[in-house]
């Protein structure tokens, strides 16, 4: 998918500019909730599946931003993580994961953030926010306006070639289920590149993705909040998003490959050519 592209084949009438300060105020409202509750959760609970955590925390910021973005745009529809969806006739919809990396913040581990992005027709990521707030950024980007970091023009890297890169990765919650986990690729690639790293929040995968602080990113099992807003950062910074190993990106599938563009290439080939590990590590 090119996003600017698809895009302006939509007649719609909207004020990015408005709606892009917004998805900023929203992502900053989660910022501080997780600021104040740092290392200080009062409950944590599982949702099912080994590691799938909810807090009082995501549960606070996501009560928040729901009530802030109704009050503010009721017309446009909310998917948000823990409770679920508030659906209407718009064309739009906001995607909320009040807290991108609930293991890590449930540890004390610095790497979260709140994540809020716009799609349009379900399909098209337009705009996206994302708070880191132990480093005290935000990022954000908007369709044909371009992607910041705290105010300022980021863009992706430029690595020669994939042996010259640091990746990104993670592992779906459903890693101990199945064996298409992504545990062989990350071995692979390891070997293939200068690193595989595995932050545990893939909404800030995608923005350091946009940053140049990594090289690229893959992952598959996600959900479309964890996508939508990441996804339209890294494409507005100059990089390329599609599903992986191969295809356009499709934010629906929870698949997504994120990078520069002299390592799409490489890195899809590279992708290719690995096979599931023939056995599960747990039977």
């Amino acid at each position: 998918m090119n996003i600017k592209n698809e895009f302006e084949k939509v007649n719609i009438d909207i004020d990015l500019d408005k709606l892009t300060n917004l998805a900023k105020e929203t992502a900053l409202i989660g910022a501080e909730i997780l600021d104040k509750n740092y290392q200080k959760i009062q409950k944590i609970s599982s949702k099912g599946r080994k590691g799938d955590l909810v807090t009082n925390v995501d549960i606070e910021i996501e009560s928040k931003i729901k009530d802030y973005l109704s009050n503010k745009t009721p017309n446009i529809s909310i998917i948000a993580e823990e409770s679920g969806s508030l659906i209407n006739q718009s064309e739009l919809t906001w995607c909320i994961d009040p807290l991108d990396g609930t293991t890590n913040y449930s540890h004390g581990f610095p790497f979260f953030g709140t994540s809020i992005g716009l799609i349009l027709n379900k399909t098209i990521p337009i705009i996206g926010a994302i708070s880191v707030p132990y480093s005290d950024e935000l990022y954000w980007g908007c369709v044909n306006d371009g992607s910041y970091c705290n105010g300022t023009k980021i863009s992706v890297s430029s690595p020669r070639n994939l042996e010259e890169s640091l990746l990104v990765t993670g592992f779906a919650y459903d890693r101990f289920e199945v064996l298409d986990n992504n545990y062989s690729e990350f071995c692979w690639l390891t070997h293939k590149t200068r690193g595989v790293r595995r932050g545990g929040a893939a909404a800030i995968d995608l923005a350091f993705v946009a940053s140049g602080k990594v090289d690229g990113f893959w992952e598959r099992g996600l959900e479309i909040w964890d996508i939508a807003a990441g996804a339209i950062i890294v494409s507005e910074a100059g990089g390329l998003v599609s599903n992986y190993p191969n295809g356009c990106l499709d934010i629906n599938t929870g698949r997504i490959l994120a990078c520069s563009k002299n390592i799409e290439k490489e890195f899809k080939e590279e992708l290719s050519k690995v096979k599931p590990f023939k056995r599960s590590f747990y039977t």
